[in-house]
């Protein structure tokens, strides 16, 4: 069996608020994000009764904005599951590390998900990791 990642971290190619936040409200019954600082937004879902903390920060890393949610207590199991269930509901490019990450790891490896299906591995130069 899969273990639960402690928090899942996907990067969006392009973001839609609205097409966002909607995805947002139907997986986590997440409110609408909300600005917090510069190029910020959050929200609080939640998902079967915890908490779930979403930070979205804009062209994060390489034109890609960074969603993250700081919970263990997410629909998805891995950083992947949710990369291709955004890419479907969002129509966009997604990118996610390949796997939890551990020191002596490659930090430019990422798998990249198209709506439609089509994902692989890439080599991620720019991720500023």
């Amino acid at each position: 069996m899969m273990e639960r990642y402690p928090d899942i971290e996907i990067y969006l190619k392009s973001i839609s608020l609205d097409a966002l936040n909607a995805w947002l409200k139907s997986s986590l019954i997440a409110p609408p994000l909300s600005p917090a600082g510069k190029g910020q937004w959050k929200t609080r879902g939640q998902y079967q009764g915890d908490c779930v903390p979403v930070l979205l920060v804009d062209r994060a890393a390489d034109g890609f904005a960074s969603l993250w949610f700081d919970s263990n207590h997410t629909p998805w199991l891995t950083d992947q599951d949710c990369a291709q269930q955004a890419a479907e509901a969002l129509q966009t490019e997604v990118r996610c590390s390949l796997g939890g990450w551990h020191p002596g790891d490659d930090p430019d490896r990422f798998w990249q998900v198209f709506p439609g299906g089509k994902e692989g591995e890439i080599a991620w130069p720019d991720s500023g990791r």
